[in-house]
């Protein structure tokens, strides 16, 4: 798996995973088969959240459901553009999530895979803005996201989906 990722820290401390290129890169809309292709890569890996030691895995599930979530469906422009390639940077993602939030399960359909609740967490990426005439990077966009972790009844958590992106409208990277 071919990946240029950074972890960076911006002006507030806060940690930012830095995704050095758009793999994902429709005119239009994004091809979610070729976002769901590329996740497979991760399936049966775990990776460490740093602030709490928690193991985070990725099962066969998570890349149906990250491509083909009612709220990515929901998703339009930019915040579309922005899960899609996002994509390339799941483990430093889950590496720097912050601000653990616990809710208890409520849906049934929910009951084995989720039988110890929801965690969800904070995380902030960056992606790149080309200038139309060079092709060259003249900024980053920062994004913000709610990563989504389901504690199955197995014990272990799993990633589950990254929820409400948004960019955040603070100055860009330059």
């Amino acid at each position: 798996m071919d990946r240029n990722i950074n972890i960076i820290v911006g002006l507030n401390g806060e940690k930012i995973v830095l995704i050095n290129d758009i793999r994902f890169k429709g005119k239009k809309k994004e091809d979610w088969k070729d976002v769901e292709i590329y996740l497979k890569e991760y399936v049966g890996e775990f990776y460490e959240i740093e602030e709490t030691s928690e193991k985070i895995f990725i099962s066969s599930s998570f890349p149906d459901e990250y491509a083909g979530s009612e709220s990515r469906i929901a998703l339009k422009g930019a915040a579309a553009k922005a899960k899609a390639n996002a994509a390339q940077g799941i483990p430093e993602l889950i590496q720097i999530a912050t601000n653990m939030e616990y809710s208890e399960n409520i849906k049934k359909k929910h009951e084995k895979d989720a039988k110890y609740g929801w965690y969800r967490y904070d995380v902030r990426f960056a992606l790149p803005v080309y200038d139309d005439k060079s092709g060259e990077v003249c900024r980053y966009n920062i994004f913000y996201a709610r990563m989504l972790v389901r504690h199955d009844a197995d014990g272990r958590k799993y990633l589950y989906d990254l929820l409400a992106i948004k960019k955040e409208t603070s100055s860009p990277l330059e």
